[in-house]
């Protein structure tokens, strides 16, 4: 891939891109949240939060991406368990 890797979690309004990415991989689509990563403005991987198997652009060198993606929800999941950081911890310094 020649673009930026964006990844972000999925909206509802992504919900037509994704459809289209899992038609397009001869899969079905995630249901639930996801992780996204688009190569430019263009979707490139799904994977679900459930622990579903990823969807991804077939025509596309993605194996990469979907291990960093993997990744990045394994610290979400991290984050997550281990409770809300203290407010203090993320008021930025005074100078």
């Amino acid at each position: 891939m020649n673009h930026p890797i964006t990844i972000r979690c999925s909206t509802d309004d992504d919900r037509a891109a994704i459809l289209q990415l899992a038609a397009l991989d001869s899969r079905p689509a995630p249901h639930g949240d996801a992780l996204l990563a688009f190569a430019g403005t263009e979707l490139r991987v799904a994977l679900p939060l459930d622990g579903a198997a990823p969807v991804a652009d077939p025509f596309e060198r993605t194996a990469e991406v979907v291990e960093l993606l993997r990744v990045r929800a394994t610290q979400a999941g991290q984050r997550r368990s281990r409770g809300p950081r203290r407010l203090a911890a993320l008021r930025p310094r005074a100078a």
